[in-house]
């Protein structure tokens, strides 16, 4: 977790001010006591305002007789994991939003929270020599570390923050960690063995904070070009910052070469929509009662996509191709295997005058507006209750029977597809809004259904416009769990997508759509916040003495 919750310049007033500003109930901060140096405050904002001491005994961390941490950073992950209990004045107060300070600088070699073990892999694997990045401290909130690579090797140099000056622990001091940058990339750092530390070539984050996203759109919508006049850099229009991060996937993305052996069967390739683009085996979706004479009779071109380890079904996906004539009975069976209950179409049924999938579903043409397909085992009827076109997709609900060989057919199901109508091939939409609708509106249907199964997405391939749909949603759910003021990282979360189903994300138009939908969520969001702030106006401070503090024994 980001120690940026840790704000080392402020006082209690100051920190009343930010969660009444920026926060809600759960929001919290860390900042240090103003009555003993070693000493710091919990201030959260739950129903009214509190702050908490957290005791700096020299042995550990503790709220006065609760649990001994060894460092800040673990206490507070272990309130806020819910772990153990905050009682003030016997109400439970919990830890929810962290209110993470503003990045100390806008460069991109920022990384923020990052572990040294991290730093080094990143530096060793992606980098090159002379390579270098800027972290937070772990051990000690406030301060930062210089992390720089010289050959075989990465150096971890300490910068001490002291009365908002910057130092490497010698007497030369820098208002920001630029000019202490930029003054290092001058004067090159010989450490204490002897070794001299270069900086010349910036390794630069994709983390962002997800309330500072708009800052970060406009440094990647500009690119740095070299002026033949002047030993200098200048700025000038460009998208090669989102060139450079979409060049930059699409090299980590090709190292990730799992077996698809299934896919490759020849059994198998009339079921390939695409002939390369087939799902990893360790994720694909493997179908049941095929028939184990039929080689190939539990295969379908489609993978599990899970954001974190062993989520709950309702908050996964299955990613997948577009039905061909010869997988719509394999479709229909899978969504029943998996129940699921939300069907997501990002194509049209033709595009640029080339099929992009067959239809499955009936229409008002078909008898009783129903289809069936027969399987293996048993035959899936298909019947159009009900069809709504909305502005921008058409919203068709669905019957779904199976009917086993030689049985009675089990209970109807009701799934709800969501064709969207005006997302176009090799482009992304004119805007993010059509977007973020159709996805709240499937994430309600979702989340109103018993016990459902995951999300089917798909496009042609099921691998571009799918893939930008699941990462924004990824993305949202991030910032409605965590708080508008979490870290999110597009780039990396398309990789662990990538490391589920190859080639998800497909073009660097719709990398940057991704980075917009964030944005224009967020600004949604934040008229939201404005129209309800007058709902907290009767928040009351506690306020025990000039400092603001509540000094509870836990």
């Amino acid at each position: 977790m980001s120690c940026r919750w840790f704000h080392p310049h402020i006082n209690g007033k100051e920190a009343e001010q930010l969660l009444m500003q920026q926060g809600r109930d759960g929001s919290f901060l860390v900042r240090r006591s103003t009555r003993s140096k070693d000493d710091f405050s919990i201030s959260v904002r739950w129903e009214k305002l509190v702050h908490i001491k957290i005791q700096n005994t020299g042995d550990g961390f503790d709220l006065f007789g609760g649990e001994v941490f060894a460092t800040l950073a673990e206490l507070v992950q272990y309130y806020l994991e819910d772990k153990g209990t905050l009682t003030v004045t016997g109400n439970i107060i919990k830890l929810k939003y962290p209110l993470t300070t503003v990045d100390p600088t806008a460069e991109r070699w920022f990384h923020g929270y990052l572990s040294g073990k991290e730093a080094e892999q990143a530096l060793m694997e992606k980098g090159k020599d002379h390579s270098y990045l800027v972290r937070e401290s772990q051990s000690k909130p406030g301060d930062f570390v210089l992390s720089a690579r010289d050959e075989d090797r990465v150096f971890h140099i300490k910068i001490v923050c002291k009365d908002g000056k910057l130092s490497l622990g010698g007497e030369k001091e820098f208002a920001s960690l630029v000019e202490l940058v930029d003054n290092y990339k001058q004067h090159p750092i010989e450490d204490a063995m002897g070794s001299v530390i270069h900086l010349k070539h910036p390794f630069n984050a994709t983390r962002v904070t997800a309330s500072h996203i708009s800052a970060r759109i406009k440094q990647l919508e500009v690119r740095e070009v070299a002026d033949e006049d002047a030993d200098e850099f200048s700025m000038k229009p460009g998208k090669l910052g989102f060139s450079d991060e979409f060049e930059q996937l699409q090299q980590e993305g090709e190292q990730l070469l799992y077996s698809r052996t299934e896919g490759q069967r020849p059994e198998n390739k009339c079921r390939n929509r695409y002939k390369n683009i087939l799902p990893f085996d360790n994720t694909r979706v493997v179908l049941k009662e095929g028939d184990p004479d039929v080689v190939g009779s539990d295969y379908i071109n489609a993978n599990f996509i899970r954001p974190e380890e062993n989520m709950e079904p309702r908050k996964t996906y299955i990613a997948t191709q577009g039905c061909l004539k010869e997988t719509v009975a394999d479709f229909w069976r899978m969504t029943w295997q998996e129940n699921s209950r939300v069907i997501v179409v990002t194509t049209k049924e033709v595009e640029r005058g080339k099929n992009k999938l067959v239809k499955y579903w009936p229409d008002e043409k078909c008898e009783n507006h129903e289809r069936e397909f027969p399987c293996y085992t048993a035959t899936f009827r298909v019947k159009l209750l009900k069809e709504t076109t909305d502005t921008d997709f058409i919203l068709r609900e669905l019957q779904l029977v199976r009917e086993p060989k030689g049985g009675k057919p089990d209970e109807p199901r009701i799934i709800y597809q969501y064709h969207f109508q005006t997302w176009p091939d090799y482009g992304v939409p004119s805007e993010p809004g059509c977007v973020l609708d159709l996805l709240e509106k499937a994430k309600a249907r979702q989340a109103a259904q018993t016990d459902p199964g995951p999300m089917i997405v798909h496009c042609s391939a099921g691998i571009g416009r799918t893939g930008a749909f699941i990462v924004v949603d990824i993305m949202l759910n991030q910032i409605k769990a965590y708080g508008v003021d979490c870290d999110i990282d597009i780039q990396k979360t398309i990789l662990k997508l990538r490391a589920q189903r190859s080639g998800m994300v497909q073009t660097e138009g719709q990398y940057r759509f991704i980075y917009l939908a964030v944005h224009h969520y967020l600004e949604m969001e934040k008229q939201k916040q404005l129209c309800a702030e007058a709902e907290y106006g009767n928040i009351e401070s506690s306020q025990p003495d000039e400092e603001g503090m509540i000094y509870q024994n836990m």
